[in-house]
């Protein structure tokens, strides 16, 4: 073995142990091997930038760009409220059929972000009887299309980068969907194993919200628990005010009226959730003012605001500025925002006007605190134009009509032309950590291709593969991605076995698809520990999840998702 071939199966192995054994971020450990390649001298910076370049890899920042407009529109929200019901099954199976239809075609990180608020604020089932079912969801509807998971389009960046043509919108399809739906069953019928935790709802920087009911709203006639107004993410209805008369607490069957006041305590950063119910307006909405970034502000002891309401002192005239939501540290807020009596440190989050930063007056009376940044609330026709043209674009990819790249960068266009999404949205949103995984991968793989090193091991390895039926060797690539992805996240395992799937498909001049399909799903099969995938991490920490939670759960689901996997590979191509 060559000096060069030495150095890159150093890197290579380094890189594996830095994943599996260290504390540093998958994005971090790549970076050092990006470097450690280009300081050996074993791949060039011109081959860096072509991988940078990739159009699997551009594919997926377009995809997650507009996913994140897509995260704006009403439609995931107003069906998050109305999930959780009394009865468990029910529940199960609308949660497992919304996260895993959704995430065959949007992130399905981002959709499980949307929904564990409506599923931890729900007052019928303990959140750990739910969460990990979300996960799974999430993970298993992520099998079911090219475009449902980054682990599926980083084997396809591979795919092209290695000359096929790569995965076609459905080749994921016929076994996504079979194993995704018979999984979900065993997890329902397992349901006995998942624990039973009460999870604590405290929240921090608790704000004072109100919202009224207009005539024309959705609301009105309906009880509390049929609005599903007790399911908003870290949003807690603690009262309501009808004609100054104060109800607390709020029943569950309590009718909502027009004009009622509602008041909720909790996350203002999550108020987009009351923005996207048909007829209720926030307090600061009805002085036009709502943006996107907020202002954070804190009374100061020289103010002369103090011992007054906000009626009293004309706050939107005084200061150009309406507020949003009150915060008292220490006590907890009652009653009408413009009724409370104002003191010294109380907390107003501010949507500011344009002269509110010229006004002389706010140094006086204010300390600036920060920006806080909420989701703007889609206007009716660029809702509809947000969903329409991404179900547009996907149909396209589909049908062959258009490629994904094509449809996605027009999109986008589209998007910042509606003002959907800014050009401000769009740099915050880049992948960074994400590119710089899939560049590194892709970089390790130039140099193990360059120095000669995958050759030596499709000539180590024929001699024993061709013992041995293709169909073995799969299952042998299969498992050890599985249990790399345990370890490693599913996005590094799917970078790191690729070359190696492609190096047994060299030895035994085996068909390209079976293999990339079973590094593609196999990467995505972490059920078993809460570390391997994105959507596991945020559930284990909602839900205050054991490791042994999910081992229990994950062993039986994984076990029958590889059986089916495997079994349809087999009868496919074999």
């Amino acid at each position: 073995m060559a000096f060069q071939q030495i150095v890159v199966l150093g890197i290579f192995l380094l890189t594996i142990g830095a994943l599996i054994f260290s504390r540093y971020r998958p994005s971090m450990v790549f970076s050092l091997t990006i470097l450690a390649l280009l300081v050996s001298q074993t791949i060039s910076i011109e081959t860096v930038l072509a991988n940078a370049t990739n159009q699997g890899l551009i594919t997926l920042i377009l995809l997650l760009l507009v996913s994140a407009a897509i995260d704006k529109t009403a439609l995931l929200k107003r069906v998050a409220r109305k999930l959780v019901t009394h009865n468990y099954q029910q529940s199960f199976w609308r949660l497992f059929g919304i996260s895993f239809i959704a995430s065959a075609f949007l992130n399905n990180t981002a959709v499980v972000a949307s929904l564990i608020g409506p599923v931890k604020q729900n007052q019928h089932h303990a959140a750990s009887k739910l969460l990990i079912p979300l996960s799974y969801a999430a993970i298993l509807g992520g099998t079911v299309t090219l475009i449902g998971t980054s682990t599926n389009l980083i084997v396809d960046s591979f795919l092209l980068e290695y000359g096929h043509t790569g995965f076609a919108f459905f080749d994921f399809t016929l076994f996504g969907l079979t194993a995704g739906i018979i999984s979900g069953v065993v997890l329902y019928c397992c349901k006995g194993l998942l624990p039973s935790y009460q999870t604590d709802n405290a929240m921090h920087n608790v704000y004072l919200l109100e919202a009224e009911v207009s005539l024309d709203s959705e609301l009105i006639g309906k009880s509390i628990e049929e609005n599903h107004l007790r399911n908003l993410p870290e949003l807690f209805l603690v009262e309501i005010i009808r004609n100054d008369t104060k109800l607390a607490p709020v029943c569950p069957d309590e009718i909502i009226q027009p004009g009622d006041k509602l008041i909720f305590n909790g996350n203002v950063q999550k108020v987009d959730a009351l923005s996207h119910i048909k007829g209720l307006s926030l307090f600061a909405e009805n002085d036009g003012l709502m943006q996107s970034e907020l202002t954070e502000v804190v009374i100061s002891n020289r103010s002369s605001i103090i011992g007054k309401t906000l009626k009293q002192v004309g706050f939107r005239a005084l200061f150009d500025a309406a507020v949003v939501a009150i915060r008292r540290d220490g006590e907890t807020l009652s009653g009408k925002l413009g009724e409370l009596t104002l003191q010294t440190g109380d907390f107003l989050l501010l949507a500011t006007g344009p002269d509110f930063t010229q006004r002389n007056n706010i140094t006086k009376h204010f300390f600036i605190v920060s920006e806080q940044r909420i989701a703007r609330k889609l206007s009716g026709v660029q809702d509809g134009l947000t969903i329409a043209g991404f179900g547009l674009t996907i149909a396209l990819a589909a049908l062959g009509i258009l490629p994904l790249i094509y449809g996605l960068i027009f999109f986008l266009a589209l998007l910042l032309l509606l003002n959907v999404t800014s050009y401000s949205e769009v740099k915050r949103g880049l992948p960074l950590n994400l590119m710089l995984v899939i560049v590194g991968a892709l970089s390790l793989s130039s140099a193990l291709t360059s120095s000669g090193l995958t050759a030596v091991l499709t000539d180590t390895l024929a001699p024993v593969l061709l013992q041995s039926s293709p169909f073995m060797a799969l299952i042998i690539i299969y498992i050890i991605t599985l249990l790399l992805t345990e370890f490693v996240t599913n996005n590094a395992a799917a970078a790191l076995m690729f070359p190696f799937a492609w190096a047994v498909i060299s030895a035994l001049n085996a068909p390209v698809m079976p293999f990339a399909l079973a590094v593609a799903f196999a990467a995505s099969a972490s059920f078993i520990s809460p570390y391997g995938y994105q959507t596991n991490l945020l559930v284990h920490n909602a839900g205050q999840y054991l490791y042994k939670d999910f081992v229990k759960i994950g062993l039986p689901v994984s076990f029958v998702y590889s059986s089916i996997v495997l079994s349809l590979l087999h009868w496919v191509y074999f």
